[in-house]
């Protein structure tokens, strides 16, 4: 007997997979920072599949994850 619903691991693969798509027609650096954007969804999205049950915020929190580690980097590396 198969799955009635899409697990949120699927709906974050799905997503992703049209956000690589719409990555790939923007030009240079734009390019590279959407796929970053990507990869960073894609990072939590099984520990998210415990949290939550929206594909969309699971991939949003994944991602606002590794904003905020970025920018706490930022503020630890400061040169004196």
């Amino acid at each position: 007997m198969g799955r009635s619903f899409m697990s949120v691991r699927m709906g974050v693969r799905i997503l992703t997979e049209r956000w690589e798509r719409a990555a790939r027609t923007l030009p240079g650096e734009d390019r590279e920072c959407a796929q970053c954007v990507v990869e960073m969804a894609k990072r939590h999205a099984s520990e998210c599949f415990y949290a939550f049950d929206d594909p969309l915020e699971a991939a949003f929190f994944s991602v606002v994850i590794e904003l905020a580690k970025a920018g706490r980097e930022d503020t630890l590396h400061v040169d004196p």
